[in-house]
């Protein structure tokens, strides 16, 4: 290859590598960035709260189905019943916001494992809680 085709060819490669190099970088720019494995981001956050009240509203329905109606402790069972709902209710919500905002998918750290977890733990115990409610309303 002669010096006079080499010179003339080199502006448009620069070019061409400028213009195609662009969307690349700004396509990498865009992709979002995985937590560390010791990162506590916000997502991890709330998918970590929802998911605890989530349990606490089925550890509290299933003290609430197991309290018969003749024991002495069965006048907080209404009460128990509608914490039980309503901490599933909550816990739903809010796995359902961090699954709505994580930038990433499973494995990115963003907490939308968690998130799905919230929810499902959130919607046993609202199901829990509304079983112990029904009950105590029929026996009650």
């Amino acid at each position: 290859m002669s010096v006079h085709r080499l010179l003339a060819a080199a502006p448009a490669a620069l070019f061409g590598g400028i213009v195609l190099a662009a969307p690349a970088a700004a396509h990498a720019s865009v992709q979002p960035v995985a937590a560390g494995v010791y990162d506590f981001s916000l997502g991890r956050l709330g998918a970590t709260t929802g998911a605890l009240l989530g349990l606490v509203g089925v550890v509290i329905a299933g003290l609430a189905l197991a309290r018969p109606a003749g024991r002495p402790g069965a006048a907080n069972r209404p009460f128990r019943a509608i914490v039980a709902v309503v901490a599933g209710l909550i816990s739903m919500a809010l796995g359902g916001l961090v699954a709505a905002t994580a930038d990433g998918g499973l494995g990115t750290g963003n907490g939308l494992g968690g998130a799905y977890v919230a929810m499902l733990v959130g919607l046993i115990g609202s199901a829990l809680g509304g079983l112990a409610l029904a009950r105590c309303r029929r026996t009650g």
